[in-house]
């Protein structure tokens, strides 16, 4: 059986980091949907993601991604967001945007155009020293379209030559965290396309590279859970993006596609040492349709939800079951946590904490919904590319 007294204590722990970007503006790639309220700057995007760490207790701190969250004064902006409860978390990188990249970033065959990209990577690391901030996460678009078009070996020597010179300017306490994706927007060759090419990469740099996985990057039937299960043992997962997808790289809400996916990896997760294993805990979502604050509360709950069911797996009855080869017996116990309603726990979780036990239903109340489309009037509102 499991401790009703330990499950809380875990979940108590528990910090998801929101991203700034999913306050923003998005669509799809035909269209961006503008909202009523969308924040106009970074300094706004932290106004609303302090909202969502007071409902939930469990958003601390917010991604930035540079350049859309450009500032002349990165110590303020971070002094800004500790003055609301929360800090600056993982800094992410955009090499994709410029017209210069149209052949590739840190992997182009022109090398002034890697160093271009390079020393962009070098100036998040700059940011970093400026906000605290303990994480460089780096995605690559970089890849070819046809056969042919560029030498694929030679692209993984010029990602390993730029990442190496970017490791080295990390600083104490600094992780470099390496996103892979299956495809997109590269059709024929990605140059980081999966968790084996960001392992490889990552051991060859040092400890403090690792790997993030993004639950909506990969091919439909992997097994996410296995490879999370692979990193853990390694030492190398270094964190997630979490969202949900039904075809490609959708970012839905955290849950919303498959939320049996993501109690199996946080189970895993649990299984790996749970938020002690030093794994970060991010959405990287677009609100496209949907209110965008009340989808990423939504989302926050849906990650605790799950991580509630997988702290209940009773671990004792299930190593018992696996030892007598007991099949039947041992997906049962797992079944039997994913089936249990732990939302009256959750509620007990939030009250202990002195927060209201329907974060949605506060978040209603409180009226921010209102006085942000009533206040937000004029300028240009965040979103893709801004």
């Amino acid at each position: 059986m499991t401790d009703p007294a330990a499950v809380k204590a875990a979940l108590k722990t528990q910090a998801v980091e929101t991203p700034s970007w999913a306050y923003g503006n998005s669509g799809t790639r035909f269209k961006v949907f503008a909202q009523a309220g969308v924040p106009r700057s970074p300094w706004e995007k932290l106004q609303d993601a302090a909202k969502v760490h007071e409902f939930t207790g469990a958003a601390p701190s917010v991604a930035l991604h540079i350049p859309w969250d450009r500032v002349d004064d990165y110590a303020a902006l971070a002094a800004y967001a500790r003055e609301r409860g929360l800090s600056l978390g993982t800094i992410n990188s955009n090499t994709f945007q410029d017209d210069d990249y149209r052949l590739g970033s840190i992997c182009h065959p022109d090398a002034a155009v890697r160093r271009k990209a390079v020393d962009h990577l070098l100036e998040c690391v700059d940011i970093m020293d400026a906000t605290g901030s303990s994480d460089l996460k780096l995605w690559f678009a970089d890849g070819t379209n046809y056969p042919g078009q560029d030498d694929v070996r030679a692209r993984q020597d010029r990602l390993a030559e730029g990442l190496a010179e970017v490791y080295a300017r990390l600083g104490d306490g600094q992780r470099m965290l390496l996103e892979y994706k299956l495809f997109e927007p590269a059709f024929y060759t990605t140059d980081v396309p999966d968790w084996g090419t960001a392992y490889a990469h990552c051991l060859k740099l040092g400890p403090r590279a690792q790997v993030v996985v993004d639950t909506g990057h990969h091919a439909p039937g992997t097994n996410i859970e296995f490879i999370v299960a692979t990193l853990l043992r390694e030492r190398r997962l270094g964190g997630f993006d979490l969202n949900s997808r039904f075809y490609a790289d959708d970012d839905l809400m955290a849950g919303a596609a498959d939320p049996f996916q993501l109690f199996r990896i946080l189970y895993e997760v649990v299984r790996g040492g749970g938020c002690a294993s030093g794994v970060a805990f991010m959405l990287d979502q677009c609100h496209n349709i949907e209110a965008k604050i009340p989808a990423i509360i939504r989302s926050v709950m849906n990650v605790q939800e799950a991580t509630a069911k997988a702290l209940s797996v009773d671990a004792a009855a299930l190593s018992s079951a696996q030892l007598r080869g007991d099949v039947l017996g041992a997906n049962a116990v797992l079944m039997d946590a994913y089936n249990t309603d732990v939302r009256g726990l959750l509620a007990q979780v939030r009250e202990e904490s002195g927060l209201d036990p329907d974060p949605m239903a506060a978040y209603a109340r409180s009226g921010w919904a209102e006085r942000i489309a009533a206040e937000r009037i004029g300028g240009e509102q965040a979103g893709w590319g801004a």
